[in-house]
C-alpha cells in the first residue's frame, strides 16, 4: 500500500522480483504508518509540506475518501501532490459501506464490488497507490454463534475479490476484516473469533490467487469487549493478538497495520508497543493504521479555528511519533497527556 523510503529506521522494501508483478509494488512499504482523513480542511492544514514538515518521519500513507482524492488546496495544489511532496503516499477508501446480509440476524456484508475495476483504474490514474476495504463482523453472544459462518464467508469473499481487482489496477490492497469489540465478551472469546475470521480471509485470498506479498492486513487487536467486566491489559492484548496472527497470517504478508478499534489514543499506542515486545517469531512488520486514535486529540485541539492550527499540528506530531515508537517496541508511554487517555469508542462504528 505504501512506498518504503529507503534508509529510514523501521521501514523497508520488497524484493525487486515482486515489482514485475504489480506496477505499484516498486517500493511497497513493509512498515506502513497510515492515517485516514476525509475533509478538505484537515488535509490542507495538516499535510501541506510547510504545515507539518516532520510528519513524514512517522506517517507514510494517508487514506483519502473519493472526494478528497480529487480536491485541491487553497493555492490550487492537489491533495495528491501535497502528500507526494511530503513523501506520503495517497490511498483511497474504495468500499461503499455495509448492507444487511439476508438470512442473518442483522449481520452485514460490504458493498462496492460491481464497479470496482473501473473505479480502481480511475483512482490509480488520479494518483492513489493503495486502497482500503473494510469488512465488519460482530460478536453478539458468548457461544460462538456470531459472527455466523455465512457472514464470515461472505465478507472474506468480498475482501478477496476486492484485493484481486485492486492488484489488477496497480493498487496495493489493504485487507481489513474487522471484528468489532462491542459487547461483553472476554479476550479469550475475541481471540477464537478473530482467528476464525482471519483463517477464512486467507483461504479466500488464496482461492482468488491474490499476491500476498502485494497486500497488507488491517485487523482488529484481540481484546476484551468494550463492556466486559474484566479488561485485558496492553500486555495481554499483545500476547493474544500475536498468537492469533501466528496461527493464521502467512509469512508472505509483509506488514500488519492495526486499527485502533475504539481504544484511547494512549491505550492504542501501549497495545501496539506490547505487540512488538512479544517474544517469538513475528515475520511481519506490526504497525498502525489509526483513524480515531491518531486524530481525536488533534481535532479537539484544532476546533476548526485557524488560531489553533499550530497547536493541533504539534498534537498530531506527538501522537504520530508515539505510534511510530510503539511500532518499534520502544514507546515509554505518557505522550499527549490526559487528552490521549480519552476513549474513542463508538458503538457499531461505521464510516
Amino acid at each position: 500500500m505504501f512506498i518504503a523510503w529507503g534508509g529510514r529506521e523501521g521501514r523497508g522494501g520488497l524484493p525487486s522480483h515482486i515489482t514485475t508483478l504489480v506496477p505499484s509494488l516498486v517500493f511497497l512499504a513493509v512498515c506502513v504508518h497510515v492515517v485516514r482523513i476525509a475533509t478538505h480542511s484537515c488535509t490542507h492544514h495538516f499535510f501541506l509540506p510547510s504545515s507539518s514538515p516532520d510528519l513524514n518521519n512517522y506517517i507514510s500513507g494517508v487514506i483519502l475518501y473519493e472526494e478528497t482524492l480529487y480536491q485541491k488546496g487553497d493555492d490550487g495544489t492537489s491533495f495528491v501532490d501535497m502528500l507526494n511532496a511530503q513523501n506520503i503516499i495517497p490511498g483511497i477508501k474504495v468500499d461503499k459501506g455495509v448492507v444487511a446480509l439476508p438470512g442473518t440476524d442483522g449481520e452485514t456484508v460490504t458493498q462496492g464490488i460491481d464497479d470496482l475495476a473501473k473505479r480502481a483504474a480511475e483512482y490509480y490514474k488520479a494518483g492513489a497507490r493503495f486502497a482500503k476495504w473494510r469488512g465488519v463482523l460482530n460478536i453478539n453472544d458468548s457461544t460462538g454463534a456470531t459472527p455466523s459462518q455465512l457472514a464470515i464467508d461472505q465478507n472474506a469473499q468480498a475482501l478477496a475479490r476486492y484485493a484481486q481487482l485492486c492488484q489488477q489496477s496497480g493498487l496495493v490492497p489493504i485487507v481489513e476484516p474487522e471484528v468489532l469489540m462491542d459487547g461483553t465478551h472476554s479476550i479469550e472469546h475475541a481471540a477464537a473469533i478473530t482467528e476464525k475470521v482471519l483463517a477464512a480471509t486467507y483461504k479466500a485470498l488464496s482461492d482468488h490467487h491474490v499476491l500476498l506479498e502485494g497486500t497488507l492486513l488491517k485487523p482488529n487487536m484481540v481484546r476484551s469487549g468494550e463492556a466486559a467486566s474484566v479488561q485485558a491489559s496492553p500486555e495481554e492484548i499483545g500476547l493474544a493478538t500475536v498468537r492469533v496472527l501466528q496461527h493464521t497470517v502467512p509469512v508472505a504478508v509483509p506488514g500488519i497495520t492495526f486499527l485502533s478499534g475504539g481504544l484511547s489514543e494512549e491505550n492504542a499506542s501501549l497495545a501496539l508497543d506490547a505487540l512488538n515486545k512479544v517474544p517469538g517469531k513475528k515475520p511481519w512488520t506490526l504497525t498502525f493504521s489509526y483513524g480515531r486514535a491518531l486524530q481525536q486529540s488533534c481535532l479537539k485541539a484544532w476546533q476548526g479555528k485557524d488560531e489553533n492550527i499550530p497547536a493541533a499540528q504539534e498534537t498530531l506530531l506527538v501522537r504520530a511519533k508515539a505510534n511510530s515508537e510503539a511500532s518499534k517496541g520502544v514507546y515509554s508511554g505518557g505522550a499527549g497527556g490526559a487528552a490521549a487517555k480519552e476513549s474513542t469508542f463508538v458503538a457499531n462504528y461505521s464510516y
